[in-house]
């Protein structure tokens, strides 16, 4: 390969862009992958990591009978109405069509997977669980890539698209030193730059005032897919449309267990083995323990009475009202609060029905289970004088917020925090054709020009677990396809 004049240009390294590099490769094409952050990985290098899809070999194996359409028709019972409305079904019947064949190619990299698992509304289990995690993606793709001879350039940041008359032929990037370089792409650029869900002024724009202050799970989710489409002409469609924002715990500063298991070599094949005839009780106290680390605190918290917080200990917004409470936290100092449940709510919030957080019929997590397994966001306080000496609090204040929400002064207490308001995801994305390729306003293709992952979900609303990640490695594989098939390689 030229380094100069490879076949295909990939913005991003994320699952998505590695995806498609490999997919390039395999189909003949000499790749570059410009990654803006130090190592690639993307939104998918800290996600969970699990991959839906229907009419797959572990659902036959389990005998499940299942099919792509059924998958898509289930899709529709996941978003409120309102955001289910804005679905582009053809989309989405082009991803679950697609899912099952990429699950196979993923495993003929040495990605493995158990399940699967049952997530409803779904009608059948569908949830592969990626093993160790999310970081087996971005390691076997980073190694089949390279094996194929692909470059990954990290610390260059894609600036402009490259043009010659309508077609796109090419990128300008700034490198680690801050020096401008351009490469000229002979079949194609792909972006796979992942979502804007930490783009201030996207988010403004699109979604409107009052949002700005709220950031993304993903510091690097800075939208510079959808930007680079939009300068050369691209529609953006849906993107109004958020995942979030929600509220959220701080991220324990320790590494998830699963992130120190091995994802190549023998022992990576032994706990694949491992992990297949586990009883399921450890797999539950597996997902229980990822439950803590990753998912919301549910709204029933508030509706049962518990209040927010901040760190002079006064109460600062009407928690019941989604909206008001996120906007209201992400113009707190440091962007933080904590919620306050009082002896009600640490009872009532003890066993079921009443949960502080779910992966829906798979697993709960109660005031015990935070306690146990996230002592560094819930502690437990018997007097309001020991909660607000412990947490640095001010007393005073933090005894008329109690007395005005609860009107009791008697423990036990439990403050869960610090909270953040987050954008998990954004479903907005340049409008692409069956191809991949990105279109314009009047929906004529931009030539060189295609998108992948985030940047190209053409209107799709992916609102369960394990979709996105399945469309970002399956619209990945796909595009190496395409371009392959459009120069006849």
């Amino acid at each position: 390969m030229s380094s100069n004049h490879p076949d295909v240009v990939i913005v991003g390294a994320g699952g998505s862009g590695l995806a498609a590099a490999v997919s390039c490769a395999e189909n003949g094409l000499s790749v570059l992958v410009l990654e803006a952050c130090a190592q690639p990985g993307g939104t998918t290098g800290i996600a969970v990591g699990s991959f839906t899809a229907a009419a797959t070999e572990f659902q036959r194996q389990q005998g499940i009978e299942d099919s792509a359409d059924l998958h898509a028709l289930d899709l529709v019972s996941f978003a409120p109405a309102e955001i289910e409305s804005h679905n582009n079904e053809t989309q989405r019947t082009l991803f679950t069509n697609h899912a099952a064949k990429t699950l196979s190619w993923l495993q003929t990299h040495g990605i493995q997977f158990v399940g699967p698992a049952a997530e409803p509304p779904n009608t059948q289990p569908r949830m592969h669980n990626v093993i160790p995690g999310a970081k087996a993606y971005i390691a076997r793709l980073q190694l089949a890539a390279r094996k194929l001879g692909v470059k990954i350039l990290p610390n260059a940041t894609v600036q402009r698209l490259l043009t010659n008359g309508r077609c796109v032929s090419g990128v300008e990037y700034e490198n680690g030193s801050g020096s401008l370089q351009t490469r000229r792409a002979k079949y194609g650029v792909v972006l796979a730059a992942g979502d804007y869900a930490n783009n201030p002024e996207l988010i403004k724009r699109f979604k409107g005032p009052g949002y700005e202050n709220i950031e993304g799970i993903n510091p690097h989710a800075r939208g510079l897919g959808h930007l680079l489409a939009e300068s050369v002409g691209a529609k953006l469609i849906n993107m109004d449309i958020t995942y979030g924002p929600e509220l959220r715990f701080i991220a324990t500063a320790r590494r998830p267990f699963q992130q120190w298991l091995p994802t190549t070599g023998p022992l990576a094949k032994l706990q694949h083995w491992i992990a297949r005839g586990l009883p399921e009780w450890i797999f539950q106290t597996i997902i229980k323990r990822l439950l803590v680390t990753w998912q919301h605190p549910e709204d029933a918290l508030f509706e049962q009475g518990a209040v927010l917080i901040n760190e002079n200990g006064e109460r600062f917004c009407n928690e019941k009202d989604a909206t008001t409470r996120n906007i209201a936290v992400s113009n707190q100092t440091n962007k933080q609060a904590y919620i306050l449940m009082g002896p009600l709510q640490v009872s009532k919030f003890s066993q079921w029905p009443h949960f502080i957080s779910t992966a829906p019929d798979i697993a709960y997590a109660y005031t015990d289970d935070y306690l146990r397994l996230r002592p560094d966001i819930c502690t437990k306080f018997h007097t309001l004088a020991d909660l607000a000496k412990t947490k640095h609090i001010n007393r005073k204040r933090l005894t008329n917020t109690v007395n005005e929400a609860f009107n009791e002064t008697l423990g036990p207490w439990v403050l869960l925090g610090p909270v953040k308001s987050y954008f998990t995801t954004t479903e907005g994305s340049p409008s692409i054709n069956a191809d991949l390729q990105v279109l314009r306003e009047d929906n004529s293709v931009i030539d060189g020009l295609y998108a992948v992952g985030q940047c190209g979900l053409n209107g799709m609303i992916l609102w369960s677990h394990g979709c996105h990640i399945a469309w970002a490695m399956t619209s990945g594989r796909l595009v190496g396809k395409v371009i392959a098939q459009n120069v006849k390689v």
